[in-house]
Order: structure tokens, then C-alpha cells, then sequence
């Protein structure tokens, strides 16, 4: 049986993340994280939510920049849909589950594979991916490109040295990471 000030102990982490995620999208950003906090150091499964698509255009393509720092990134395939992943080299190798690591992912494309497989302007669509992130809280910023079957729209903008983004019309999708709670090792 476990304590009952245990068991409170053990909700509050989650409480705190889910009060601060009700509160802190963004009303006007149009691809926004469905978790947009989570504690630093933790494994995160980033969905980015498409609410539309450009100018009443289908979406036929969505790219995710990585931001630095993130680990271990690995995309959730959507049927209908192909995966390109590309790579960058890090700045010095880096040791993870007893091997050196000497690249990351720095881009997730998906795109879809017909005119059909396209995601409709009038339909929401998610594109999913888990990593790792990094161990110190502070914002990240996951920028997302949208192309269209005419048009795009680049999801880029990053607010101010503020960190004010009202007035953006273009902003990137932000999670805020809070400090670790300890002990926790995620895949």
C-alpha cells in the first residue's frame, strides 16, 4: 500500500505540467505541441498539430527542425505518408547506451505519397516524433515548415529576447522544459 503523501507527491509533477499546459499555447499559433511542457532530461513525444492548411490548400508536406540538444529522435510513420530523416554531425562524439554517437537527427520530413494521401485544409492532422530532450530547462523552439499543394507556410518565428510572441504571425512551436525531477531515464 502506498503512502498517501507518497501518492500526492508523484501527482504533483503531473498536476504542474498539466495546469501549465492548459494555460501556455498560444490562441493564434496554427501548428502547436500537443504537451507544450515537459521536464528537462526526459524522453518527450513531440506531436505537432496541423490546424490547416495554406490558403485552403491541402498539405503535402510537414518538416521538423530539431532543436539542438535533443537525442535519440525517432518518427512516428503515418500511412500514406513517407519519412525522410536527415543527419548532422555533432560537435564532439558523445557516449549513449554503451556506444559513441557521432551524428543526430536534425529533420524529419514527411510527405505525402499522392494527391490523395494529402492532409485536407479542412482536416486536422497530427505528425508525431519521440526523442530524448536536453538536460537543462530553459525554451525550445521546433521549427515547422507546411508545404502546400499550392503555397506553404514556414512556422519559424521565435519571439524577442522578452520572450513576448503576441504580435507573431508566423511562431514556432515552443516547450517550455522544467527543471528535472531526478532520477528519471527515459527511452
Amino acid at each position: 500500500m502506498m503512502n498517501i503523501s507518497l501518492a500526492a507527491r508523484l501527482r504533483q509533477p503531473f498536476l504542474s505540467l498539466s495546469l501549465l499546459a492548459a494555460f501556455a499555447l498560444p490562441a493564434s499559433a496554427h501548428v502547436s505541441l500537443e504537451w507544450p511542457a515537459a521536464f528537462a532530461g526526459s524522453g518527450y513525444k513531440a506531436s505537432f498539430q496541423i490546424g490547416h492548411g495554406c490558403d485552403g490548400s491541402p498539405t503535402r508536406e510537414v518538416s521538423v527542425e530539431i532543436p539542438a540538444g535533443v537525442r535519440g529522435v525517432k518518427p512516428m510513420p503515418r500511412p500514406g505518408w513517407s519519412l525522410s530523416i536527415e543527419r548532422a554531425p555533432l560537435p564532439q562524439p558523445e557516449t549513449s547506451n554503451g556506444r559513441t554517437v557521432t551524428d543526430e537527427v536534425s529533420r524529419v520530413t514527411w510527405t505525402a505519397s499522392t494527391p490523395q494521401d494529402m492532409l485536407l485544409d479542412a482536416h486536422y492532422g497530427e505528425f508525431v516524433l519521440r526523442a530524448t530532450l536536453p538536460r537543462r530547462e530553459g525554451v525550445l523552439y521546433w521549427p515547422v515548415r507546411q508545404a502546400c499543394a499550392q503555397g506553404r507556410h514556414d512556422w519559424v518565428q521565435r519571439p524577442g529576447s522578452g520572450g513576448d510572441a503576441r504580435g507573431l504571425t508566423s511562431p514556432a512551436p515552443r516547450l517550455d522544459l522544467m527543471p528535472a525531477t531526478g532520477g528519471a531515464h527515459a527511452h
